[in-house]
């Protein structure tokens, strides 16, 4: 199948609106800040975000995921503006998903479709389209009705890189015959890259992990001196990169992998298996974390249970708060005697803060100027000698 078969250049940013719900147990607050990754992952993806909604309920809609009055108002800029998608932050049913494009009269994403169509756009290599596809067709096969009748009208844009358009494959029979293709095309890299990765053994590997879009792959081209894709866009890497870096005459592999993100689609995990799969074959792990934004505590949080979820929690890690030159912090009045916020502290407080929170070795740099990138070095060295003296004598 040729998967490029939708690959329809933007020539003008697609126009977006976003939605989402709060609940009891999702305050307002925290779902503004969920929409801010979603208008962020618009924009990674070549649109526009126009306008913002959010509606407080006890739980979404099962029909509509907003109330109907609010899908009305909605519907009514929409037409008013011109509006081409409507995008939510939740995972939409596919009914759901019918009964809003109903209503607003246009196209409809959730966050996983989004997410997915990001994927498709950032996927360079055999191994990563493999994994992407098998995540699409995930996605699609109980939303075949609806996507196939999209593919029909030959509808481009965000959200519209499908895997393919032929008239068979709205055939859920011969849809399951490809996924199971492709699983067994997974399996068989799979193999392969447990090949590749026991001819590494005797070489200490290092792996950066962290939340999308904290710089990890600036820090690994900084670190070994390569040139790996680097932008300020979510999910700039897909495909694990692997280079020899040598500090005090002491080799070792540091590899790049894809970023994490809230409400990771639990199809792209169970297709990106392999490649989590190098994560949990690395002796250390460096957490990069972007200390200047607001989020990085609920950042890290995500990180370390995407790691208990793939068995990787245990290895040694060590923390690497980055961008600190782009740290900034709001003095607190002497007066509110309410306890520090982040927002509050100097980075020297934070710094104190971290180092007495955690029990892992933790660095405070900027990959960009460099700042403490030496200190880096040395401790990583440390490390990466512990683990060769643990290899060589055992526990």
């Amino acid at each position: 199948m040729n998967s490029s078969s939708l690959n329809i250049n933007i020539q003008q940013a697609e126009t977006s609106i976003l939605a989402g719900v709060s609940t009891a147990s999702t305050p307002r607050s925290k779902v503004v800040e969920y929409l801010e990754e979603l208008a962020f992952l618009v924009d990674t993806a070549g649109g526009t975000v126009v306008k913002t909604y959010i509606q407080h309920l006890p739980y979404p809609d099962p029909k509509t995921y907003l109330g109907s009055g609010k899908l009305k108002e909605i519907a009514d800029y929409i037409s008013e503006h011109g509006i081409q998608m409507a995008v939510f932050d939740d995972e939409l049913s596919p009914s759901q998903t019918r009964n809003i494009e109903n209503v607003l009269q246009c196209k409809v994403l959730d966050r996983t479709h989004l997410i997915l169509d990001i994927f498709a756009r950032r996927a360079r290599t055999a191994h990563a389209k493999t994994q992407v596809e098998l995540a699409q067709y995930q996605y699609l096969l109980p939303r075949l009705t609806r996507m196939w009748t999209h593919l029909e009208k030959q509808r481009g844009g965000i959200g519209m890189r499908g895997p393919g358009e032929k008239e068979i494959e709205t055939d859920r029979r011969v849809i399951r015959d490809r996924i199971r293709l492709l699983k067994n095309k997974l399996e068989e890299i799979d193999r392969q890259k447990t090949t590749q990765r026991g001819h590494r053994e005797p070489f200490v590997r290092v792996a950066l992990v962290g939340y999308t879009n904290v710089g990890k792959s600036t820090l690994m081209n900084l670190m070994s001196k390569s040139e790996v894709f680097a932008e300020n866009k979510l999910f700039a890497t897909l495909d694990t990169t692997v280079r020899k870096v040598v500090v005090d005459n002491q080799p070792f592999l540091l590899s790049d992998t894809v970023g994490f993100i809230r409400k990771l689609p639990h199809g792209l995990v169970e297709s990106f298996k392999s490649t989590l799969d190098e994560i949990r074959e690395n002796d250390i792990l460096l957490h990069v974390i972007d200390i200047s934004h607001p989020e990085c505590e609920e950042q890290m949080a995500v990180v370390h249970q995407t790691l208990s979820d793939i068995k990787a929690g245990d290895k040694p890690i060590i923390f690497v708060f980055n961008k600190i030159d782009n740290y900034t912090w709001i003095e607190k009045d002497e007066d509110d005697l309410l306890p520090k916020e982040k927002c509050n502290q100097t980075l020297d407080e934070l710094k104190q803060h971290y180092l007495a929170k955690t029990s892992h070795r933790s660095i405070f740099i900027s990959a960009k100027t460099k700042e403490n990138i030496p200190e880096l070095r040395q401790l990583l060295l440390e490390e990466v000698q512990k683990i060769l003296i643990l290899k060589k004598y055992g526990k």
